[in-house]
């Protein structure tokens, strides 16, 4: 994508398929003749106006309401020009074939928009900054209330008010520092007069709660894929199906039934979580099964945490203690294949299920025991009855550090995120010249100003043109 091209753009804004209004729009300079060619008359500014849109013999190809906002005062910053028709896809086509073919004599160099292009050159015109851009996109994509809400914060500039206000105790640090290098031989000591520890300190401090709330403003957007494993028969695709309120996987007595995954995304206190159900672990020859089994294992390793399930009717079985046995000594050679999970960060919470085929006083007696002796958490449940699912539910936004108290929590992305990490690294790196007995204020200096600009990255003031194109290249077209 040419971030910088000042050719004039069509596309249809409004999703395929049949629908009551659909809308072309057209962005560019001086685009009157295109408006007088389409609906046979100049438009008003921002006033809605009901008429035909004609074809090149002066035919209607359709009555709607047109809409023409000048430049600067629109989306783009360009001229824009929006045809509201109805939402049929050949009327949407024969409309936007219209725009090209007027555009060869009132407006040339009209093309049809690249994905995300309007909302680019909103961006590259300063109608908003890089992280109101994204939260457009972000919008558009919410799967959850909480995540639309969040996304409408960060369009408004929320998360971009508290990165320009990090930028500028930033900055004010670094006329300070530069002062000082500037000016050697003073005898007055600029930083000490000036608190400049104090300053950083402050900042670093503002700095944590904004990548707190950023966290959780990407937790809101991206949630947390969490993988269901276990043997044959424990109850995983019971679990998926008692997680998601719908029965979406098969369920039987018959071990193995599950051979591939099945995912659903739920949402809870509106966090999207990616729940997937495996294919049981255990040994077999059964080449379809193990596929599913490999299967298993790769998501297992890719998951943001694994809900590990346990049979407790195998576990605790009295009647029968060679099943026990064995039971146990398969759990222990999964266990151990799940704890390197542990070196990558992975929460895994053990998961005791089937309670309402034991002796209640039984199942209290194991949780307090596993509790005891296990650092995952516990959690014991029914999946057939629903019983423990609430814990169940509470424990996974523990893990995935969601606070559900929070308040005005905007949505944020992974690179916001990272971003931030980054500024945090330089900040501590900058504290420590700035306590060092023989300070080396060039290298402070340099670690202040690398924090400025990786805070810049973020709104895009200081952002790459392959970022960019990155960026917008996930938009929809007509966005």
């Amino acid at each position: 994508m040419n971030a910088f091209s000042n050719t004039p753009i069509v596309a249809i804004a409004t999703p395929p398929g049949r629908g009551a209004v659909g809308i072309v729009r057209v962005s560019g300079k001086a685009i009157g003749p295109l408006i007088r060619a389409l609906c046979g008359r100049d438009l008003k500014p921002r006033e809605a106006t009901y008429l035909p849109f004609v074809d090149a013999a002066g035919e209607a190809i359709d009555h709607g309401l047109a809409l023409y906002f000048p430049a600067p005062h629109s989306f783009t910053g360009e001229d824009v020009l929006e045809l509201q028709a109805h939402g049929g896809p050949v009327v949407m086509q024969l409309l936007l074939a219209r725009c090209l073919e007027a555009a060869q004599a009132s407006l040339p160099g009209l093309r049809v928009a690249q994905p995300g292009e309007f909302t680019q050159r909103a961006f590259l015109n300063d109608k908003m900054d890089l992280a109101q851009a994204e939260a457009v996109a972000d919008l558009i994509d919410a799967s959850t209330e909480a995540a639309a809400r969040g996304a409408t914060r960060s369009l408004s500039g929320e998360f971009s008010k508290e990165v320009h206000s990090l930028r500028d105790a930033l900055i004010h640090l670094r006329m300070l520092v530069e002062a000082t290098l500037d000016f050697p031989e003073e005898e007055i000591d600029f930083l000490q007069k000036a608190d400049a520890a104090g300053q950083l300190s402050r900042l670093q401090a503002t700095l944590a709660r904004v990548m707190q709330r950023t966290s959780q403003g990407a937790l809101l957007r991206e949630g947390i894929k969490v993988v269901i494993a276990g043997q044959p028969n424990a109850g995983k695709s019971s679990l998926l199906n008692a997680l998601a309120g719908a029965e979406l996987a098969i369920v039987t007595p018959i071990a193995g039934t599950t051979r591939d995954k099945v995912q659903q995304t739920i949402q809870i206190d509106g966090v999207p979580l990616h729940i997937i159900d495996t294919a049981g672990l255990r040994h077999s020859e059964d080449e379809v099964e193990k596929i599913g089994i490999e299967r298993a294992w790769t998501e297992i390793e890719n998951a943001d945490a694994v809900l590990f399930l346990h049979d407790l009717t195998r576990w605790i079985n009295t009647n029968h203690p060679e099943v026990a046995i064995k039971y146990r000594a398969d759990e222990a050679v999964i266990t151990s294949a799940i704890a390197k999970l542990a070196a990558k960060n992975v929460p895994v919470i053990d998961v005791w299920n089937k309670a309402d085929a034991i002796d209640a006083d039984i199942a209290a007696q194991h949780q307090s025991r596993a509790s005891a002796s296990q650092t995952n958490p516990q959690i014991t449940i029914s999946a057939k009855q629903g019983a423990g699912l609430d814990a169940l539910r509470k424990t996974l936004l523990q893990v995935a550090g969601w606070q559900p108290a929070a308040e005005g929590v905007y949505i944020a992305r992974e690179r916001h995120v990272q971003a931030l990490r980054q500024v945090s690294a330089h900040l501590e790196m900058a504290d420590a010249q700035l306590k060092a007995k023989s300070q080396a204020l060039d290298l402070l200096a340099e670690e202040l100003r690398l924090a400025q600009n990786d805070l810049s990255a973020i709104t895009g003031e200081f952002t790459s043109d392959d970022l960019l194109g990155v960026i917008f290249s996930k938009f929809c077209i007509g966005k």
